[in-house]
């Protein structure tokens, strides 16, 4: 960004990095590249950019990765090779992807991915607070399914006579 809050105002930090631009690297129209603050912004051999994309410093993006128009990455994140970044995604700052992951269009990758495959992520905007208690429970979505389903079994089995209230089987 190049820029931190002091004193109420936006004082300015020299990007000392480069923008290091590898073989057989494409970069579509009005696609911003910032320059490294202390390392180099680095786009690896075969890379493709589409239009209106943004790199942010000290990005790296691994050989014959693909960004679709209107992806970000923001400072600092490390892009594997062979990965997809779909129209409108974004990667957050600081987090790495492994090669070969592919992230849907308007997904927002807030954690790092280790593992190959295709990852989408999507959550309405809300106030933060309302956001964020959302967002976890969403997390345990599966759990508290998992639960439900034997909860239901279980009622199932006393109202069909199987099993007293205190689990006891019937013969």
């Amino acid at each position: 960004f190049g820029f931190a809050p002091h004193d109420g105002q936006w004082i300015k930090i020299e990007q000392l990095g480069a923008v290091v631009i590898g073989n057989d690297v494409e970069i579509g129209a009005n696609t911003c590249i910032d320059r490294g603050a202390l390392q180099d912004t680095v786009l690896e051999d075969g890379v493709k950019l589409d239009n209106l994309v943004q790199i942010g410093h000290n990005v790296r993006v691994g050989k014959h990765s693909a960004m679709a128009g209107c992806a970000g990455v923001a400072g600092s994140a490390i892009i594997g090779a062979h990965c997809t970044v779909g129209g409108g995604a974004i990667v957050l700052g600081h987090l790495e992807l492994a090669d070969h992951v592919h992230i849907s269009a308007a997904s927002v990758v807030t954690r790092s991915i280790s593992k190959p495959g295709q990852y989408t992520g999507l959550f309405p905007i809300d106030d933060n607070h309302a956001w964020e208690k959302n967002a976890a429970t969403l997390r345990q979505l599966h759990t508290l399914r998992e639960r439900l389903r034997a909860a239901e079994r279980s009622l199932a089995a006393v109202l069909d006579g199987r099993v007293t209230l205190n689990n006891e089987e019937k013969s």
